[in-house]
């Protein structure tokens, strides 16, 4: 569906919700407004979550997260689209033929495999669907550390690895994959590595000393989709993108007991 002239850029967020807004559907809702971008959701999962952690899940049937997928492609249109929980090999089935079939142009894929409190949020008969099915519609892979070494399949560690695994991941036919560093050991810089075109660029960012860290991965790609929704080459969403997510972790929230949430409304609040 052609954008109207004095329409806004669209960007569709398919991925679990999360009750306690700090990641999921509700982060990047927030991020996609936060950049002037229309905001779509196709609901995967609904997760009962606070800043303490996961404490139950249920997913969406299938066909009904595909119909949503198609149901504002067809009406609405989608200038861009990111993933984030998928939850099963059904969902990643029917995500991938409803994507497919709507014609999403730039597909931006943030493998979440489990909560940052370590709650699995993807069953492990769905990395072979997610590999097989829904990485070659890719237009970038967001994986940390460990979505890198079940994407690629074998353990991802140094920046060595990163190299490596960045590698294994565009043989499954993703266009680009930046893989995140954060998860390096303490002391090394807070570097990304972004591979894509036959060409590797390692990019730096200041490493800030927050326990609140909640929905970060999901606030990136959601600024990175929102970029590319705008019109930006991929190059410039992901360089976007990643300041962006710098200034929310700066502007974390302190809200409730647990790992608080970054904030992608920090430019609202002064």
């Amino acid at each position: 569906m052609p954008r109207a002239p004095d329409a806004p850029p669209r960007a569709l967020t398919i991925a679990g919700s999360d009750s306690g807004g700090g990641a999921g559907i509700q982060a990047d809702l927030a991020t996609f407004a936060a950049l002037g971008v229309w905001g779509m959701s196709a609901i995967t999962s609904i997760t009962v979550q606070n800043t303490e952690g996961v404490h139950g899940v249920s997913d969406v049937p299938a066909d009904i997260v595909a119909a949503q997928v198609r149901a504002v492609a067809d009406d609405i249109g989608v200038d861009a689209a990111k993933t984030g929980m998928l939850s099963s090999a059904a969902i990643v089935e029917a995500v991938a033929d409803a994507v497919a079939a709507s014609g999403v142009r730039s597909l931006v894929l943030d493998p979440v495999f489990v909560s940052k409190h370590g709650h699995p949020l993807l069953r492990p008969d769905a990395v072979a669907s997610l590999r097989g099915r829904l990485l070659p519609l890719a237009t970038l892979v967001t994986p940390n550390l460990p979505e890198a070494a079940a994407l690629a399949g074998f353990e991802v560690v140094t920046r060595a690895d990163m190299e490596a695994a960045a590698q294994a991941i565009l043989a499954l036919g993703a266009r680009a994959v930046l893989v995140k560093g954060g998860h390096l050991p303490p002391g090394e810089p807070a570097v990304d590595l972004f591979a894509h075109e036959g060409q590797a660029e390692w990019l730096g960012s200041e490493r800030i000393d927050t326990l609140d860290t909640h929905g970060t991965g999901c606030v990136l790609s959601a600024a990175i989709t929102a970029y590319l929704a705008r019109g930006e080459s991929l190059d410039t969403a992901v360089a976007n993108g990643k300041t962006f997510v710098t200034e929310a972790i700066a502007h974390a929230l302190r809200i409730g007991r647990g790992i608080g949430p970054v904030d992608p409304g920090w430019r609202s609040r002064g």
